[in-house]
């Protein structure tokens, strides 16, 4: 069995075997089942909060489309044994009373140690992919996704930064994408640009417990910021 198919197992297990009927209740059970594995712990919760924030994204859209559904398949290869539990999961969370800020602060809990803010990041990068799939990020899903930031304690700048790497538009702005005044020097381009790639490498990505198929989506965030890079520098070196 490999890696991504024994998680699949440990998720549709755990969603199997719970009594919960609200997901909110499911994250606590969560946090006590797999204390004592803390990196099996994040490649669970981080599986869960893709899957119950995605169908609180959808409800709050109004409509899933098919190449959402699709999107969605990018970041997850469920096996087909588990498809019943992750679908059970879903409409779990979509027909939940509990709205999805309580599902956010649920979710933000499970990563408050130190550093893991990453997987935070790496959910908003996923939620996007799918928000994104049919051509744009309409203003509800960013509506959802900016209170989702805030209640992960995200700075507006920085969420700032993840909306302008992903919003679909011809005219970006290379610095905003980097999380930068337009006043910044050099140095200190070059300095961010070499931090959010570090963070973004797949090694790191892996080791904070997200999918195999979600680097296709880091490789996105790495190009976006290497296209800015480029930009800016382009235009340091014509001055």
């Amino acid at each position: 069995m490999n890696d991504n198919m024994s998680i699949w197992s440990r998720v549709g297990d755990f969603i199997s075997r719970t009594s919960c009927a609200a997901v909110s209740g499911l994250v606590e059970t969560l946090r006590t089942v797999f204390e004592g594995d803390p990196a099996l712990r994040r490649k669970v919760a981080f599986s869960i909060a893709m899957i119950a924030l995605s169908a609180k994204m959808a409800k709050a859209d109004g409509i899933v489309t098919q190449d959402e559904i699709r999107a969605f398949q990018q970041i997850f290869t469920v096996p087909a044994a588990e498809v019943k539990n992750v679908s059970r999961l879903y409409d779990l969370a979509k027909g939940d009373i509990a709205g999805f800020e309580t599902y956010a602060a649920k979710m933000a809990s499970l990563f408050r140690d130190e550093g893991e803010q990453a997987v935070l990041e790496d959910i908003l990068d996923g939620l996007f992919h799918i928000a994104k799939a049919d051509g744009m990020v309409h203003e509800r899903e960013v509506g959802f996704l900016r209170r989702t930031a805030e209640i992960f304690r995200f700075e507006e700048t920085h969420f700032e930064r993840i909306l302008a790497r992903h919003a679909v538009d011809p005219v970006q702005n290379p610095y905003k994408i980097l999380g930068l005044a337009t006043s910044a020097s050099f140095d200190e381009v070059r300095r961010q640009y070499r931090q959010l790639i570090s963070s973004s490498h797949p090694d790191r990505l892996i080791a904070r417990g997200v999918p195999p198929e979600f680097i296709a989506i880091a490789t996105e965030r790495v190009a976006a910021l290497n296209s800015a890079y480029e930009t800016i520098e382009k235009a340091y070196d014509r001055g």
